[in-house]
């Protein structure tokens, strides 16, 4: 297809190198891997992700979505995944997405909104990349070669990217987004409550107070979102940023597990060594030995 063709030499213009590529266009990211890799630790926040070349899989718990140029992802809350490029060169068109805009659409153009009772499903979800989509894409990527047209522009072509995915096998998530009050929202503030205060103990009861939802429609619409309950959902968060302050500040371990709420050493590296497949002394030797980058999720790669 040659939009996806145009699409890819973009991206590989633009991403001159492995890694993920922060644009000029608000929101925007481009992704490049030249290599498969292995599995990846990440975080992925709120996002569209269209692959212009290569194939890569995502995996949320038990679920595994698998992805290449004619399926797109969405991502719909912050949730910890692992990534793996499964084939290469991998070129990857990366929109964060912005509720605003959407819940304004949404009014603007008068599509009907889900009920707010409705169960808001996984987290992830995978739709048929349409011709319509994948135009808007390209329109808002060539962008990047006439900088002097991008504030006027880019929230033109990003508007109607979003009103595509809101008219697409998507668009119930997107909906979600876009509503203040549907039970997607309620979770993402759950998440974000637990994502500010990961460090701290908490009760199940707390957060979902926090959320408006009883405790046990909050540990079943959670897990429904996240693959995971809220207390697996800190650990996770917990795990992760202890690693990155591992990796990236030098920190020992024991301190990085005592900074993200861990009161015992032996419990934080077992932990540790149970989700990443190794104590941290290792596991960071081989973090630094590979140097390589996250496709898709926003920052230094966390295999």
């Amino acid at each position: 297809m040659a939009a996806t063709e145009e699409l890819a030499g973009l991206i590989a213009r633009h991403a001159g190198r492995d890694g993920v590529h922060a644009t000029a266009i608000p929101r925007l990211a481009l992704i490049r891997a030249d290599t498969p890799t292995e599995p990846l630790h990440a975080l992925q926040n709120p996002a569209l992700c269209i692959i212009a070349s290569g194939a890569k899989q995502v995996m949320l718990g038990d679920q595994v979505f698998a992805y290449d140029r004619h399926h797109y992802l969405v991502a719909s809350v912050d949730i910890p995944v692992v990534g793996q490029v499964l084939e290469a060169p991998y070129l990857c068109f990366r929109l964060d997405l912005d509720a605003a805009l959407l819940s304004s659409l949404l009014l603007e153009a008068g599509i009907e909104t889900p009920q707010q009772q409705d169960a808001p499903g996984s987290g992830l979800a995978l739709a048929p990349v349409t011709s319509e989509l994948l135009d808007a894409t390209l329109r808002l990527v060539r962008l990047l070669d006439s900088p002097r047209d991008i504030a006027t522009l880019a929230p033109l072509a990003e508007r109607e990217i979003l009103y595509r995915l809101l008219l697409s096998e998507a668009s119930v998530k997107l909906r979600q987004i876009a509503m203040a009050d549907s039970r997607l929202q309620r979770i993402n503030r759950a998440i974000g409550w637990i994502r500010k205060h990961y460090a701290e103990p908490f009760s199940v009861e707390a957060v979902a107070a926090e959320a408006g939802m009883s405790a046990s429609s909050l540990h079943q619409h959670f897990k429904t979102v996240t693959a995971m309950s809220p207390l697996q959902y800190q650990k996770q968060i917990r795990l992760q940023e202890a690693r990155r302050l591992i990796l990236a500040h030098g920190m020992d371990a024991a301190s990085a597990g005592h900074i993200v709420g861990y009161d015992s050493p032996s419990q934080f590296s077992r932990e540790y060594s149970r989700l990443f497949g190794a104590p941290p002394v290792r596991d960071i030797a081989r973090l630094k030995a590979m140097q390589t980058f996250m496709p898709d999720l926003g920052g230094p790669v966390l295999p």
